[in-house]
């Protein structure tokens, strides 16, 4: 394993195993079903003391049913060998405590805005969501607290005839991103286009607006390097 500052490449994360964690996007996520307020309540506490004794921590959101807990390395902007070390903890203390990692992670959901310059529009966009820039990506807008999703710029032609102007990228795990373009079929949706596959699917939806189902493969360099 790499050192706790070098980014983990996408196929050395799946080579780790995590069984109950999901690659969704640029952050290990899983979701454990708890059943109650204070089981959940009771496993972030621990969860909480085990981050201390590590000095890293987890971003966690817990609800009635269950708990979800995303982990990312914030000081690089990506999954490092401390993310997977904390994984497995989490998953030990999960275990002593008799809960189970749900199949289904939850989704990512980044508002993408297509412009032609988006150094005209940036600034506007940054002031009135109160967001900040990411420190890697100029195209790409942050929320700090982690709560909304992110804005980034599509670079697309002004007097492009189908652009959209917005439209929502969903992030799925890799593995689930065909069965959830099946499903978007069968509901109704058509493929747009496969052709950025397996990092992005365009559909439509039967009125024609335009949606993107998303994998980290293929999306970024640091993803795919070694696959």
């Amino acid at each position: 394993m790499s050192d706790d500052k070098t980014p983990l490449m996408g196929q050395q994360i799946l080579d780790e195993e995590l069984d109950g964690w999901r690659l969704v996007l640029d952050k290990l996520v899983a979701r454990f079903e708890t059943g109650d307020f204070n089981t959940g309540a009771a496993l972030v506490t621990r969860i909480a003391e085990a981050a201390d004794e590590m000095n890293h921590h987890p971003d966690l959101d817990l609800r009635y049913p269950h708990l979800t807990v995303s982990l990312k390395s914030h000081d690089v902007e990506a999954i490092t060998a401390r993310d997977v070390r904390l994984a497995r903890r989490i998953s030990e203390l999960a275990t002593d405590a008799g809960l189970s990692a749900s199949a289904q992670a939850p989704d990512v959901i980044e508002l993408a805005l297509d412009t032609p310059e988006h150094a005209a529009v940036k600034p506007f966009w940054e002031a009135l969501l109160g967001y900040d820039p990411h420190p890697d990506y100029d195209v790409d807008l942050r929320d700090g607290s982690g709560r909304n999703p992110s804005l980034w710029f599509q670079k697309t032609d002004s007097d492009a005839p189908d652009r959209q102007r917005f439209h929502l990228d969903v992030s799925v795990p890799a593995e689930l991103a065909q069965a959830r373009l099946q499903a978007v079929l069968e509901a109704g949706g058509t493929l747009v286009s496969d052709e950025r596959a397996p990092a992005f699917w365009v559909v439509a939806d039967a009125d024609g607006n335009r949606a993107c189902i998303c994998s980290w493969r293929g999306r970024s360099a640091w993803a795919d390097a070694g696959d």
